[in-house]
């Protein structure tokens, strides 16, 4: 039994397709600027009607300052969300790296050092996310007198510090620091390596 009529029309219409889609050359290739090429039309039977039926398919078209990173299936890192201090109440807080560098900013009542040192690509991981329940937020408040003035540590605070590296007297986890106006001008050290070692690692 010969093919039904159809198809071979089709078959005939697709192959012209295909031969003008394959040889257009570089010159002329802005012709064609809306297709792209897909897989081949599949018969499963000798004479069956059942093949897949797109042989070109549209491809969207963005204006060149249009940003083509529309969709992601990654997560995203989430940076510190900070609130913006009221005008005259500003209060400023220092890190110094394990480099050496200091950077000063200007911060609201309220916000924690992890926060704050995320929101400024500082290198501050918080793999807990800001939870007590790791130690990479570790901080080191370098004066005394300014360490005396933040609230004492809960025991959950103490546990993770224990884990800690380079555990000192003024140590601290940076997201149970909350910046107020008594500690305005707060400096800490960032220690020179954290140890993400977590609470539920001893589960």
């Amino acid at each position: 039994m010969p093919p039904p009529r159809g198809f071979s029309i089709f078959r005939n219409l697709q192959s012209q397709s295909r031969a003008r889609l394959f040889h257009t050359t570089a010159a002329d290739s802005t012709a064609l600027p809306w297709c792209l090429p897909t897989r081949t039309p599949i018969r499963s039977g000798a004479h069956s009607k059942t093949f897949t039926t797109h042989i070109l398919r549209p491809r969207l078209q963005f204006p060149p300052s249009t940003s083509r990173r529309l969709f992601s299936t990654t997560p995203c890192l989430s940076h510190g969300h900070l609130h913006t201090p009221k005008p005259g109440e500003e209060l400023k807080v220092t890190f110094v790296t394990k480099e050496g560098n200091e950077f000063t900013f200007e911060v609201a009542e309220g916000d924690n050092l992890l926060d704050i040192g995320q929101a400024n690509d500082l290198e501050m991981e918080g793999a807990c996310g800001g939870s007590c329940a790791c130690s990479t937020c570790h901080v080191i408040v370098e004066d005394q007198d300014m360490y005396d003035l933040l609230e004492e540590p809960d025991d959950d605070e103490n546990d993770m510090l224990d884990l800690a590296f380079g555990l000192t007297e003024t140590s601290r986890l940076g997201c149970q620091v909350k910046m107020k106006k008594d500690i305005d001008g707060l400096k800490v050290k960032l220690p020179a390596m954290t140890r993400n070692l977590q609470a539920s690692d001893f589960k």
